[in-house]
């Protein structure tokens, strides 16, 4: 089954940014950025994270939120800690989600890439049913997008070293990484040949 329509993926409710751009004509999707997000700060729960990708973020609404007023950012997807997705900027699109990038010598990673918020923090463990859904949601971007490679799976603090820390040590990369295993040798996703053949290695 064709999992997404015009770029908005079935699974996820679509709540479209103002905070996105056409991708350059030459670019190439490839990488899926990992990332994780909280407001306020290590707190969990309630509409801040939308409402700061949608420019609704009232920085009068905690003293965290002054240095955020006028930001214009946003992500593709937002996975919240009970599991639901939120679908900001069609994957076709380019959302503003890395910033001052690079990635295998080539800069401007929001070119290229697919970003996926995770609603958490450095400090503490993500909820089990979030990585069974990013695993969801990447197995169907792959499948969307064949010439993503593992290696391309990657966190936002791989393409901003020093500037950028997320999705942090609490993040199980390795777990993840087999759960991505499971779903390719059980599924049928063949557009996921390439992850497959690596996982392999």
């Amino acid at each position: 089954m064709h999992e997404f329509a015009a770029g908005w993926w079935h699974s996820a409710r679509h709540r479209p940014s103002p905070n996105f751009d056409q991708r350059p004509p030459a670019a190439r999707v490839d990488l899926l950025v990992i990332h994780a997000i909280s407001l306020p700060p290590q707190e969990f729960g309630g509409s801040y994270i939308e409402s700061l990708f949608m420019n609704q973020l009232q920085p009068l609404d905690h003293p965290s939120f002054a240095v955020l007023a006028g930001l214009r950012v946003s992500a593709h997807f937002l996975i919240e800690r009970g599991g639901g997705v939120i679908q900001f900027v069609p994957v076709t699109a380019r959302a503003w989600h890395a910033g001052v990038s690079s990635f295998g010598g080539i800069s401007a990673c929001n070119n290229r890439a697919i970003g996926i918020e995770l609603e958490g923090a450095d400090t503490c463990a993500f909820a089990p049913v979030q990585y069974e859904v990013l695993t969801n949601l990447c197995v169907a971007l792959c499948g969307e997008y064949p010439q993503i490679s593992l290696a391309h799976v990657i966190g936002h603090a791989d393409i901003a070293p020093g500037r950028k820390t997320d999705p942090g040590p609490c993040f199980d990369w390795i777990m993840f990484r087999a759960q991505i295993a499971r779903r390719l040798v059980t599924g049928s996703n063949v557009g996921c040949a390439g992850l497959l053949s690596e996982l392999a290695q």
